[in-house]
């Protein structure tokens, strides 16, 4: 299998070079760049087409959240029908930090706070460059939920019993498997039931979803 390709965007040189070191210390990635600020971090994903990028929130020139709104913005098909676009994490220093849920809404496949293990970080890559979300609970409510938010049941009125239920246990960050043995569905079902929850939302990914509950006051 080839290496998963990451780029890191940070204005800070010497995080990026500790970043760089730690993605090169890994035999299954490679580390194809770094940039310092919003701009550079679009020319350099449009020259290298890395897998992920770690993206940092604030910069100069161009911030991180409007750079991953254009990075995600210009997404391309290919003869397969997959995207080009690569899967994005957002750096953040503050736990409640309303500009990494912006990022999450523009379709940032999760964020991790800057202070958090190497083992986490590579893991995050990994994770992200499979399909998944990262989903850290503890941050993910200091987040989203930092302030204790009204309710908003009509929110998933769409959704049908079931699906809200599935909602439910995905929004508090449970896989679809640990779904699936809460729910006694198979996890073939959970898939099903995710796909619709999202379509009927209008959302695009499993961290937007936890996103959104919060935001609407559905998990505590």
């Amino acid at each position: 299998m080839s290496a998963i390709r990451v780029a890191v965007v940070d204005d800070q040189v010497l995080f990026c070079s500790g970043l760089a070191m730690l993605i090169e210390s890994q035999p299954d990635l490679a580390f194809v760049g770094s940039a310092h600020d919003g701009e550079a971090a679009v020319a350099l994903v449009e020259r290298e087409r890395p897998d992920v990028v770690l993206m940092d929130v604030r910069m100069p020139v161009l911030d991180g959240i409007a750079a991953t709104e254009r990075i995600l913005s210009g997404v391309q098909r290919d003869g397969a029908g997959q995207d080009s676009a690569p899967k994005i994490i957002v750096l953040t220093t503050f736990q409640r930090d309303e500009a990494v849920a912006r990022a999450v809404r523009a379709g940032a496949s999760g964020f991790i706070m800057k202070d958090t293990t190497p083992e986490f970080v590579l893991a995050a890559i990994r994770t992200v460059d499979a399909g998944h979300a990262v989903i850290a609970p503890k941050d993910t409510a200091e987040l989203f939920g930092g302030q204790r938010r009204a309710p908003v049941p009509d929110a998933i009125a769409d959704l049908s019993a079931r699906e809200k239920e599935v909602f439910l246990l995905a929004a508090r960050g449970l896989s679809n498997a640990e779904v699936g043995q809460t729910a006694y569905i198979s996890e073939a079902t959970v898939k099903s039931h995710m796909r619709s929850i999202l379509a009927k939302l209008a959302l695009t990914s499993r961290v937007q979803l936890v996103a959104f509950a919060y935001e609407n006051g559905l998990v505590r």
